[in-house]
């Protein structure tokens, strides 16, 4: 198996971040800037419901096709607050080698 090549989401992650200077009308991503947060959560729950009825399907081409869709539209969400790619993979990295269940207990209640 090779290495995943991490370069390919920063690379899309900036252009994400550039898309918001774009004309709306000539880019799909500075459309969904202009439609606001509830157009691109919008976009997230339809892939995200795509993606799950890809995986209970036995065609792994298209559950990969699904999960790109929906981690490209989360980029959208992490670019559209201004979150920085960094923020999101030093979260992950807090959280390796904990047990699932201990991260989520550790986590403070509302």
């Amino acid at each position: 198996m090779n290495p995943p090549n991490t370069e390919a989401i920063a690379e899309l992650y900036a252009t994400l971040l550039e898309r918001k200077q774009a004309d709306p009308g000539k880019s799909y991503v500075a459309s969904l800037y202009a439609k606001g947060a509830d157009a691109i959560l919008k976009k997230i729950g339809e892939e995200a419901a795509e993606t799950i009825i890809a995986a209970k399907g036995s065609d792994k081409t298209a559950l990969v096709h699904e999960l790109a869709d929906l981690w490209f539209h989360t980029l959208v969400l992490m670019a559209a607050y201004d979150i920085p790619l960094d923020a999101l993979t030093a979260e992950l990295a807090r959280r390796s080698g904990r047990s699932g269940l201990d991260e989520k207990a550790s986590r403070s209640k509302d």
